[in-house]
Formats: C-alpha cells, sequence, structure tokens
C-alpha cells in the first residue's frame, strides 16, 4: 500500500521567492491528506500535477497565517469545481469561526459536507480515524496553541502464500482465509484444518509519519514520536541562533535533529526555513553531525515509505 509524502512548501512567516508557507500532501492507499495549508497551496497542488478532488482531510496546526491562509482560497475552489464528497478539517479551536466568518461575508457557503473536528493542543490523543490512518495530536510549544500529528497507517492484513495453499480451496474458504480465519477440519474431503498462520506471511508493520509544527525544542516529545519511520521537524534556524529559536518558539536544525536521535526516528525531515537563509546547505551539515539520516523538506520532495 502507498504511503507517500510529498512537501508543498518549505517556507517560514516572511515570503521567499522559490520556497513556499508550510504545506505537505500525504497519500496513505486511497486517501489523501493535507497537514498546513500556506497560502497558495492550491497553486502548488497544480505545480504537482495533484487533483485537489481527491483531498480527504484537513490537517491544520496553529492559526499563525503561513499555515492556513491558504485554506481559505482551497475551500472555494472546491465549492467551484462542483464538489460533493464531504471534506474533513482538523485544527486547533478558532479555526471554524475563521473560516465560517470568512465564507459567510464573502457569500461562499460550501456545496459540500465541511466537518470540523477541534483539537485540544495540549493532549495527545487520537483525533482522526478512517479506513487507512489513524491520527494522534502531538502537543506543540509555540507562541499560540498549536499541535502536531503522528499519522499511523492501518495495520494491514497478512497475505496469503500461495505455495502454501492446498490445492482444491474453495473461493469461499480462500475469502475466509484471506480474512485471517482459520479453516475447520473437513470430514467430507478429508481435508485437516488449516491455520491462517500456517499458510500466510505476517503483516507488515503499520509505517508511521510524525509532522511536528513550529515549536520550540521539547526533548519530552522523542517519547510519543519514538521509532517512527518518517519524522518531520521545524528548523527555523541554525544553533548559532538557538536563543532566538526559543524566543519565538521555534527550534533549530541541531535541535530537530536531537530529537530525531532521542527518538529513535529511522528518517528525519527538517523545515520551516526563515527567509534569512539564502543557502539550506548549512542546515542540512549541522543536522546531520547529530542525526546522519537527515533531508532538507524541501519544494517537490517526493519521500516514499
Amino acid at each position: 500500500m502507498t504511503f507517500e509524502l510529498q512537501i508543498l512548501g518549505s517556507g517560514s512567516a516572511t515570503p521567499m521567492v522559490g520556497r513556499h508557507p508550510t504545506a505537505q500532501l500525504l497519500a496513505v492507499g486511497e486517501g489523501r491528506y493535507l497537514l498546513d495549508c500556506g497560502e497558495g497551496t492550491q497553486l502548488r497542488f497544480l505545480e504537482n500535477r495533484r487533483r485537489l478532488s481527491s483531498l480527504r482531510v484537513v490537517f491544520i496546526s496553529h492559526l499563525h497565517g503561513d499555515h492556513y491562509y491558504g485554506l481559505f482560497g482551497l475551500l472555494n475552489t472546491l465549492h467551484l469545481q462542483g464538489r460533493q464528497e464531504p471534506l474533513t478539517v482538523v485544527g486547533p479551536p478558532g479555526l471554524e469561526l475563521a473560516l465560517t466568518t470568512v465564507a459567510f461575508h464573502a457569500q461562499a457557503q460550501p456545496g459540500y459536507p465541511l466537518t470540523f473536528v477541534p483539537v485540544d493542543t495540549e493532549a495527545h490523543a487520537v483525533v482522526y480515524e478512517d479506513a487507512f490512518v489513524r491520527v494522534w495530536s502531538l502537543p506543540m510549544r509555540h507562541r499560540i496553541p498549536c499541535t502536531g500529528y503522528l499519522i499511523e497507517e492501518q495495520p494491514r492484513r497478512a497475505r496469503l502464500v500461495k505455495a502454501l495453499l492446498p490445492p482444491g480451496l474453495s473461493a469461499a474458504e480462500l475469502s475466509q482465509l484471506a480474512a485471517g480465519q482459520d479453516l475447520l477440519a473437513d470430514e467430507a474431503s478429508g481435508r485437516p484444518a488449516l491455520l491462517h498462520a500456517d499458510v500466510a506471511m505476517p503483516p507488515a508493520v503499520p509505517r508511521r509519519y510524525a509532522f511536528c509544527s513550529d515549536t520550540r525544542f521539547q526533548p519530552e516529545l522523542a517519547e510519543l514520536v519514538r521509532g517512527v519511520d518518517l519524522l518531520y521537524h521545524e528548523a527555523t534556524f541554525l544553533d548559532d541562533l538557538r536563543e532566538r529559536a526559543a524566543t519565538t518558539h521555534h527550534s533549530t536544525a541541531r535541535q530537530a535533529a536531537e530529537l530525531a536521535r532521542a527518538a529513535g526516528a529511522q528518517r528525519l525531515l527538517i523545515g520551516h526555513f526563515s527567509s534569512r537563509y539564502k543557502q539550506l546547505e548549512p542546515h542540512l551539515a549541522e543536522a546531520r553531525t547529530v542525526f546522519e539520516w537527515t533531508e532538507l523538506a524541501t519544494e517537490g520532495l517526493l519521500v516514499s515509505l
């Protein structure tokens, strides 16, 4: 099953040519999930040949403009395109009021079902679940209420091994085995009982992605994201500006790497770069001195797990 992340924006609050505000698109199976929606996100969909209509859920971390101002236009475009399928928007308190107020004054009420799920930004709890993923909130420490998200694919079924299957099984029996059930002995045919575990490969361990949005460095977060396959963590500054990072409730590239190492993450993506940095190689070099498996979450990057 597909588990693929594409970076649509890697910048921070101040606009910069070639670096867009935060937005990421995660594909898990048939599900499409948008993480944050900075200005121009719908244009990033067009540039990367992604269909807005495929979106299932939008997750917003907090109400600073570079993380959700693009949502107003995106929701309206879906309305103009005639969307009928429901859309879920998950985010901090105040998000529903902001969106519905703008829609009211613009006389642009969406013509599709729109469900809002408020998140307690101080809690680590399940905030969304469907056939493809289960999603937990991750408490961030920012200047306003802010949440990250831990996304885990739903457990997959064990796969039957054709070579281990006895001949003559009916379609109903194969279906029963595929559903993880054992077969009782068949006295009529003389077939003995057949255990599912004897004819199937164990299912793969569910893959997990942690999206850590704007936050001060908080080592305790490592326990909540322990062992994730992929960790995204903001790295607004280089470590020589560690004090400024703390003052503005942001993190450095080194701190992001320290968290990845402490959490035992498999891979790290760093992003949300301050516009003061025209070149990003120093961010990558700084992080890799602590955690080797680090990449820059730059525009268009596609990561498959």
